[in-house]
């Protein structure tokens, strides 16, 4: 009972230090978030070392359990990871700042003046997993937008992340901002996240989870705050009978293999009735030679014997790693159809020369992000311009698709008068 009263009490300090940064965060001038988050990135480069040193211990214990390739390929930082997580800061840094932006202004007839100004969301937790380069993207997002941030990452990157927290500290220091603007949770007892999801005394605004289905899954059931978040990444890619075989080839291997584990590699590749000949064998080879299993329908099976046959499972499946489902559809409509039930409403391609086509699927394809003649993996904030993200929306409130410095704010109306009254 006394390490649970202590760890409620630790939460608690948490909260209500990132509720006081808050309030100042929100009065920031640019320049000085700018300040912190380039000295952040300085500080990521100057400490490359020990960053690598505290994932090796990570890593350690991670192959301990027998986790899969794709688990271990998402905690994994080197150098080049590193360098990217300073990079993405100096992104931010770069983006206009969203903080005071007037989205919209009006005079009514009785001259009140009205204008829509955005501010920041507040204080945001984020709860994820392996994934230790979160950590640096969701601090440098929620400081551009003015949000303090609590970070809850797995314990699987628990030293990886806690070396990373440290130089945003120190980067906030060099600002002039208070070190409690952006915070981890110090601790992987599993009772944090839920005092987290409870809001924390009316500490946290937002809840962003970051991770495989079971956690997004709880975030969502028991949070008592509002949530961004994604269930699955159930994406798919639909070679439609006018594609150019080798950029379907090209396409649809970078989809699934460039990194099987993110939330943006394709998990079933669809392919029209009426291009299977051209279009079938050459994409299981691809496929298949580059390590991935395929699981197929009849028509699968039927053109290459290394296809093992798809369940109805498979369709509803996020493997997050190097297997894929694949299946014949009639055109366009079964394409769309075929999503519409299966897919999660995330990311989703087509690949044609058909303009109409393409035309119809970004209309009529309700997912987060919809594309014509490119990659699923493009499913990422860096790639937008966003600078980085701190997560792909896939509901339809507030926001959607990935979740940036803008996503990270909201909006209130300033209401000028020369002593108004109303009748």
């Amino acid at each position: 009972m006394t390490a649970d009263i202590s760890i409620r009490d630790m939460m608690l300090t948490l909260g209500h230090a990132a509720r006081t940064a808050a309030k100042l965060l929100a009065l920031a001038p640019p320049a000085q978030k700018n300040q912190a988050l380039n000295a952040m990135a300085a500080k990521i480069r100057r400490s490359t070392a020990d960053i690598l040193s505290e994932n090796r211990r990570d890593l350690e214990a991670a192959r301990t359990k027998d986790l899969k390739a794709s688990f271990i390929d998402r905690l994994t930082l080197n150098e080049a990871r590193v360098e990217a997580m300073a990079k993405g800061l100096e992104d931010i840094a770069a983006l206009p700042d969203p903080v005071g932006e007037v989205s919209a202004r009006w005079t009514r007839p009785n001259g009140l003046e009205f204008s829509r100004v955005r501010v920041p969301i507040g204080v945001i937790g984020i709860i994820y997993e392996s994934r230790p380069n979160v950590t640096a993207d969701a601090g440098g997002l929620c400081l551009k937008s003015g949000n303090a941030a609590i970070l809850r990452g797995g314990s699987d990157g628990f030293h990886s992340s806690a070396a990373i927290i440290a130089c945003l500290q120190r980067g906030l220091d060099t600002a002039g901002l208070p070190r409690t603007a952006i915070q981890m949770v110090p601790t992987a007892d599993r009772a944090c996240v839920g005092m987290m999801l409870d809001g924390l005394g009316g500490t946290i605004d937002l809840i962003v989870p970051r991770g495989g289905k079971s956690l997004v899954a709880r975030v969502q059931q028991d949070a008592r705050v509002p949530v961004f978040s994604h269930l699955e990444g159930i994406c798919h890619v639909y070679v439609d009978k006018a594609a150019d075989i080798e950029m379907a080839r090209k396409v649809v291997l970078n989809a699934k293999m460039r990194r099987t584990g993110v939330c943006g590699a394709a998990e079933t590749i669809l392919i029209d009735r009426a291009g299977a000949d051209r279009f079938l064998k050459p994409i299981i080879s691809i496929l298949i030679d580059a390590g991935c299993a395929v699981r197929g329908d009849e028509a699968a099976q039927a053109a290459d014997p290394r296809v093992m046959p798809a369940g109805e499972a498979d369709w509803g499946t996020e493997y997050l790693d190097a297997i894929v489902a694949m299946k014949l559809v009639d055109g366009v409509d079964g394409a769309m159809a075929h999503i519409a039930r299966y897919g999660s409403q995330h990311t989703d391609a087509i690949i044609t020369g058909d303009q109409a086509a393409a035309e119809r699927f970004l209309k009529e394809v309700d997912s987060a992000i919809v594309l014509h003649n490119a990659s699923t993996q493009f499913a990422d904030g860096g790639e937008f311009g966003f600078g980085a993200e701190i997560g792909i929306a896939t509901g339809k409130l507030h926001a959607r698709g990935p979740v940036g410095v803008e996503q990270l704010t909201t909006f209130k109306y300033q209401v000028r008068g020369a002593g108004q009254t109303r009748p």
